[in-house]
């Protein structure tokens, strides 16, 4: 495993965290050239997963407020990608050596998984609210419709598309200095 202790100070700013981490923007172009998905798509659906902690992880819940009990969902890293998923992502990429926890891998799962989202459900790489949904519910939740009466999955969804857009007018102000960055 590979774990960076890097954690952008400010999440909401897109911008600075490129300039604090300009390997991960490098890392962001390829995955959006390998699979079309925007950059800013792809971070705010990192960022509202795990606020871009490497080894993230769901809660745990306690019995009688001390012992803790099993996680509820195997979900895991910068992308909380589940096992089955990520499984999935490896054997369709042929890498088994991608981690979870870092980076380059965790965005090149989100550009894999929006990919096939568009594939297979006709959602659009520039929907934020349904990728996203389709990324929390997973493509057989989407398509059943399991989001449509959690009325929390879709203000998260709403929040994910609203940072996807903060995001995309802020890569607009700063695309030119990074990839000049990027280049020289």
């Amino acid at each position: 495993m590979s774990c960076s202790s890097y954690r952008p100070d400010n999440v909401n700013d897109l911008c600075s965290i490129f300039r604090g981490k300009i390997d991960w923007y490098k890392d962001a172009v390829d995955a959006n050239k390998k699979w079309g998905t925007p950059i800013w798509l792809m971070m705010a659906i990192m960022n509202q997963e795990s606020g871009f902690v490497s080894n993230a992880k769901p809660k745990r819940e306690r019995f009688l407020g001390v012992i803790p009990l099993p996680r509820r969902s195997s979900a895991y890293g910068y992308a909380q990608a589940q096992n089955p998923a990520w499984q999935d992502y490896m054997k369709s990429i042929k890498n088994r050596g991608a981690d979870r926890d870092k980076f380059s891998d965790a965005i090149d799962f989100i550009g894999w998984y929006t990919h096939q989202s568009q594939r297979q459900l006709g959602i659009s790489k520039w929907n934020a609210y349904d990728q996203y949904l389709a990324y929390h519910e997973g493509r057989r939740g989407y398509k059943r419709g399991s989001w449509k009466s959690k009325k929390w999955l879709k203000k998260v969804s709403n929040k994910v598309k609203n940072q996807s857009t903060n995001y995309n007018i802020q890569y607009k102000n700063c695309k030119k200095e990074l990839d000049d960055e990027v280049n020289d």
